[in-house]
């Protein structure tokens, strides 16, 4: 792989030919965020923000770019356009202009030495890339992710009880800053960190066996001092669970660091091996919350202050910031996404935006909210509490009227209401087989088809665990 930055003058030239064919006006409205992260093999891989940003260059731009791409960078002979996984890599208002300047002598002036340590450490592993944004310095804080941010910074200085430290969390809400953050912090610390996406653990371990080097893999893993694997819910195939397991034993027995990023709680991975679900939830298990009111608007913030260094003329009106702040509730994302559109209506219409304005621009956003993420323990314990009984009677192998009912309906809700397939049900309600569970489903759809009493119930049921 090539360092993006030795193509500094080449990249310059790239920028301006880009700028000289489409435009002042197009480029400041598409391009200028436009950053090249790597080149790999002849591939010079570019990489914008948000996935609307990536589209419309895609549709309108795309030809355009690899034209010039290939005249302009030597050695290419193709590009991928790609969305950079940032979250919450938002920066304050007073932070270093460098940090903010996203070309590719940017991206290198803002690494510094951690990145290049790191690369150092681990020369021996093909690691996942970090973003250098990514630190505890850019993550915005509330009461919605303080745990998990106190936590992170504790497991950074040093091995601590907190292990393996596990953090779970919905798309967009920081689980992947959080994690980065902790391999950089790590880094400067001088420990020796390492962080891979599931992915990459995968496909590194298959690459090693089809090498014959699976040992020096394995032995490569157990040397470091932090293993940072994130979305382990992507983690598949016996042999390659069997070595992550036997990996994370290793280094908690020795007393290293392990770090796990998911989507889901341990006990939510089903189709991890029983014994990994165990382990991850030995240690500390950590949920960052849904985007408090607070931390909403400190994103939008935050995100206006970094795009008004580099789009000078970006001028977003305190209402109207407010206004996105309490309309995309979702995730840090759609937030980021918002303030994009935001940019592309204000530089395309030259004037500051009216609320209403601001409100189209962001329209798609607010139509296409994030479902909540109903949880089966949820559903349990709502259930027991509206039938006065407890949830251990719910779980438990009682046959009597007052609990088989509560326990089918339970049943019923967490069939349609979670993505969980039969198998994963029947286990989460005391280890029962998955006929069990499509007995209880069959037999509550044909009640409620005749007792309307019984639909209102569920209902409100539902209702309540969707608000």
């Amino acid at each position: 792989m090539t360092d993006a930055n030795a193509y500094g003058e080449e990249v310059t030239k790239f920028c301006a030919v880009l700028r000289a064919e489409l435009g002042d006006a197009i480029y400041s409205s598409w391009f200028t965020r436009l950053e090249l992260d790597r080149i790999t093999e002849g591939c010079a891989y570019l990489s914008v923000p948000t996935k609307f940003l990536k589209s419309w260059i895609h549709a309108h731009y795309y030809d355009k770019l690899r034209a010039i791409a290939l005249a302009q960078l030597p050695d290419i002979s193709e590009i991928f356009l790609s969305v950079r996984t940032s979250t919450f890599s938002v920066v304050s208002a007073e932070a270093e202009p460098a940090a903010l300047a996203r070309g590719a002598g940017a991206q290198a002036a803002a690494a510094g030495a951690p990145r290049e340590i790191y690369k150092e450490a681990n020369a021996g592993v093909e690691t996942s890339t970090l973003d250098t944004r990514m630190t505890f310095a850019t993550f915005l804080v509330s009461k919605s992710n303080q745990l998990a941010f106190s936590a992170a910074q504790e497991v950074s200085r040093s091995s601590s009880i907190y292990n393996p430290f596990y953090i779970h969390a919905g798309v967009g809400l920081g689980k992947t800053h959080l994690v980065q953050a902790i391999a950089q912090a790590a880094t400067s610390a001088g420990r020796n960190a390492l962080y891979l996406t599931a992915e990459k653990f995968m496909y590194s371990f298959v690459s090693a066996l089809k090498s014959q080097n699976s040992l020096s893999f394995k032995e490569s893993l157990r040397g470091i001092d932090i293993l940072i694997i994130d979305d382990v819910q992507f983690l598949q195939g016996k042999a390659i669970q069997q070595e992550f397991c036997h990996t994370i034993n290793s280094l908690i027995d020795n007393g290293r660091q392990v770090v796990i990023a998911c989507d889901r709680t341990p006990n939510e991975l089903d189709n991890l091996d029983e014994r990994i679900r165990s382990r991850l939830a030995g240690g500390l298990c950590v949920e960052i919350h849904p985007l408090d009111d607070e931390l909403r608007l400190k994103i939008v913030e935050a995100r206006i202050a970094a795009t008004k260094i580099v789009q000078p003329a970006f001028d977003v009106s305190p209402a109207v910031v407010v206004m996105v702040a309490n309309l995309i509730r979702t995730n840090g994302r759609d937030l980021d996404g918002a303030v994009n559109r935001l940019l592309a209506h204000t530089t395309l219409v030259g004037a500051v935006l009216s609320i209403e304005q601001a409100e189209n621009a962001i329209r798609d956003l607010i139509r296409h909210r994030e479902a909540k993420r109903i949880k089966i323990e949820d559903i349990q314990k709502l259930v027991a509490t509206h039938f006065n009984v407890s949830r251990a009677d719910i779980l438990s192998s009682r046959r009597t009227a007052n609990v088989v009912k509560p326990r089918q309906i339970a049943m019923y809700l967490a069939k349609i209401l979670t993505p969980r397939s039969l198998p994963e049900i029947g286990r989460r309600f005391g280890g029962r087989d998955h006929t069990t569970v499509l007995h209880a489903v069959r037999k509550i759809d044909a009640l409620v088809a005749k007792d309307n009493a019984l639909k209102r119930e569920l209902d409100l049921l539902k209702q309540l665990l969707e608000d």
